[in-house]
C-alpha cells in the first residue's frame, strides 16, 4: 500500500485521528472501536515491540525520511500511512503534532487478572484514579521498580488513552495489567492467592511505610486510590495491612503518582531480597 497524502482533515479514511482533545468522546469511541493511540516515534516503537498491531499511521510528510523502517515495514504488512500538512493534521485532530507520528493501533486482549498475578510477587491496584497523566506516571515507576503486574478497577482512567501512554513513556506496553472485578470483592480474590493486601490510607490504624518495608511479604498487593478521595472504606476494611508513608512539614500526603514511586521504591524486590540475605 502506498503513501496516502491527506488534503482534507475531514477525509473519513483518517476518521481514527479525529479531534483526540476531546476527552469525553475518546474515552468511548477508542474502546468500542477496539483502538487506541500511540504518540511519538519512541512510543510507536515500544508498542510495536510488545507485539501490537498498527491500524494505520498518521504523520507530517517530512518524517517519512526518518521514519523511513516504519514505513517499509507498514508497506510490506498493508498498512496504511497517511500523511499531511501540518495545518491539515492539527484541524482533523486538535493539537499540533510535533513528537513525528501517531499510530493507531488494536488493542491487545486483556488477560483474566488471576492469570496474570498466578507467578507474581508485587502487584499495583489502582482503584479508580481518573487522571490519565497520573495512570502513566504510575506505569513508569511500576515498569522501573519491579512491579510483576497492575490491576486497574472498573473506573480507573484508561492506561491506553493517548496521554497516558505518552507520560509513560510506553511503559503501559511493558509492564502487563488488567482489570480486576469486581471491587473491591476481588480483594479476597488476591488474598486466596497468597497475596497481603496494602492499602495506601491515611487511617489512625495505619502502619508506616518504613514497617512494611522492613517485613515486606512474599507476595504483596499494594492498593493506591483515587486522586482527592483516596481508597473506599470496604478496600481498606478488607485489607490486611493499612499503610501511609512518612511526612513532614504538615504536609498528610503525596499525590498518588509520587506516592506510587515512594511505596514501589521501598518495596522493591532487590530491597526486599536484599534484606532476606542479610537476616
Amino acid at each position: 500500500m502506498a503513501v496516502i497524502e491527506i488534503t482534507d482533515p475531514a477525509d473519513e479514511r483518517v476518521r481514527d485521528y479525529f479531534r483526540l482533545t476531546d476527552v469525553a468522546l475518546r474515552r468511548r469511541l477508542e474502546p468500542e472501536h477496539g483502538l487506541y493511540l500511540a504518540e511519538s516515534e519512541k512510543v510507536i516503537r515500544r508498542a510495536l515491540g510488545a507485539g501490537h498491531r498498527p491500524r494505520s499511521y498518521l504523520m507530517g510528510r517530512r518524517w517519512l525520511t526518518d521514519l523511513a523502517d516504519l514505513v517499509e515495514r507498514a508497506e510490506a504488512d498493508d498498512v496504511p500511512v497517511y500523511v499531511g500538512s501540518d495545518d491539515v493534521i492539527e484541524e482533523m485532530t486538535g493539537f499540533h503534532l510535533h513528537r513525528g507520528a501517531l499510530a493507531s493501533m488494536h488493542r491487545p486482549v486483556l488477560p483474566a487478572y488471576a492469570d496474570l498475578v498466578r507467578d507474581a510477587q508485587r502487584v499495583l491496584v489502582l482503584e479508580d484514579i481518573v487522571d490519565h497523566t497520573n495512570v502513566g506516571a504510575i506505569f513508569r515507576s511500576a515498569a522501573a521498580l519491579g512491579v510483576d503486574s497492575v490491576l486497574i478497577t472498573p473506573r480507573c482512567a484508561d492506561p491506553l488513552y493517548r496521554r497516558s501512554v505518552r507520560v509513560s513513556m510506553g511503559t503501559v506496553f511493558q509492564v502487563p495489567w488488567t482489570r480486576i472485578e469486581p471491587w473491591p470483592a476481588a480483594v479476597n480474590d488476591l488474598q486466596a492467592q497468597g497475596f497481603s493486601v496494602a492499602s495506601l490510607a491515611l487511617r489512625d490504624d495505619a502502619i508506616s511505610l518504613d514497617e512494611l518495608a522492613a517485613e515486606p511479604p512474599d507476595r504483596l498487593a499494594m492498593v493506591l486510590g483515587t486522586e482527592g478521595d483516596g481508597l473506599g472504606r470496604h478496600t481498606v476494611d478488607a485489607s490486611d495491612l493499612v499503610v501511609r508513608i512518612p511526612m513532614a512539614g504538615g504536609v498528610d500526603s503525596l499525590n498518588v503518582a509520587a506516592a506510587s514511586a515512594v511505596v514501589l521504591w521501598a518495596t522493591r524486590p532487590s530491597v526486599s531480597n536484599s534484606r532476606t540475605q542479610h537476616r
